[in-house]
Parts: C-alpha cells; sequence; structure tokens
C-alpha cells in the first residue's frame, strides 16, 4: 500500500511540476533575461533543462520537494489559492518523511492562512527547514540553488529554494520579481 501512495505522490509531483513550473519559467525567461542580480550569464534552455532533471537521492523527500517548487512558484504569482493547493500536498507528502511533523505543521499554517502575505511569512520558516533536507539527502541529478532575498520579513531576509538560477522572488512576487542573490549552489 505504501508502494502505491508513494508512487501516486510522486506521479502528482511530476504532473503538477510540468503544469505549474514550465509555463512560468518559458513566460518570464524572456521578459527578465539579464535582470538577475546573481547570474551573470544567460537563461534559456539550459536553464530549464536543469529545472527540470533535479532529482534528490531521497525519493520521499524529492516527491515532496516538486510541491515545494509548486508552492514557490505559487508564492511568486501572488495565487493564495494554488499556494493553498501546494502545502496540502506536501502536508499528505511529510507524514512519509523522517521527522516530517515539522513540515506539516508549518505547511498546515500556509494551507489556512487567510492572505499571501502571512503564507510568506510561514514560507521563510518552511524553506529553512526544506534547505537543511535537500542538503541531507544530496541530489542525483541537477542543481539546487539556496537563493536570499535581504528584504524579506521587513528586512530581516530569508532564503529559499530554487531550480534555477534566475531570481523570482516569492517574499515579493511582481512588485520585486528580481531582487535577490544566490547564496549557495547544491550539486551532485
Amino acid at each position: 500500500m505504501k508502494t502505491v501512495i508513494n508512487f501516486v505522490i510522486t506521479l502528482a509531483a511530476v504532473t503538477l511540476f510540468a503544469a505549474c513550473g514550465n509555463p512560468q519559467k518559458t513566460e518570464s525567461a524572456d521578459a527578465h533575461e539579464g535582470h538577475n542580480h546573481a547570474a551573470g550569464e544567460g537563461h534559456g534552455a539550459a536553464t530549464e533543462a536543469s529545472a527540470s532533471t533535479v532529482s534528490l537521492k531521497d525519493d520521499k523527500l524529492n516527491a515532496v520537494y516538486q510541491h515545494y517548487v509548486h508552492l514557490t512558484n505559487a508564492l511568486v504569482k501572488g495565487d493564495v489559492a494554488e499556494a493553498k493547493v501546494a502545502a496540502n500536498a506536501i502536508e499528505l507528502g511529510s507524514k512519509e518523511l523522517t521527522n516530517g511533523a515539522s513540515l506539516a505543521t508549518l505547511v498546515t499554517k500556509i494551507g489556512s492562512a487567510a492572505d499571501i502575505d502571512a503564507q510568506r511569512v510561514v514560507f521563510a520558516d518552511l524553506s529553512t527547514d526544506f534547505i537543511e533536507r535537500v542538503k541531507a539527502s544530496g541530489l542525483n541529478s541537477g542543481e539546487v540553488y539556496v537563493e536570499y532575498c535581504p528584504m524579506a520579513l521587513n528586512d530581516k531576509g530569508a532564503s529559499w529554494l530554487s531550480n534555477q538560477k534566475e531570481i523570482k522572488n516569492p517574499y515579493f512576487g511582481e512588485s520585486m520579481l528580481t531582487c535577490g542573490d544566490i547564496k549557495e549552489t547544491i550539486s551532485k
């Protein structure tokens, strides 16, 4: 039964990632070309290829991480409802993870938040947890970037994970989309 549940979660993660993640990358790749504070190189196909090939060594965490990417994209767009969908998926997947209760508690708060600002505040703690988990897991393929915005959370600063070098800030969305830098690259 666990194998079937894991398969369904993985399949849902891949489907959501493909449906929700790729159109945004395609739309904004040309619009933000050269506006990234962190990367001094071009974006385009190489960025999309690396984003689609990220695979964590821990299969259960990999499935949940795909929902984290979905949540990040929803926050970038300022989409409260979509962030709740992603949070619910993370909550379900966190039950399969070692010490997943901390993730479940955080995403429950995101799922019950009334507005995008409240979701973004909790996302900072969720991201800290995910950064530790991804580093501990390691990668089979691709690169994951630890990105940081010094202005997030009333200038306290906050980090998040991204599959692409191009900064798309989930703490401010469209109002300050490219604010931030890459602080670390996690690779195979």
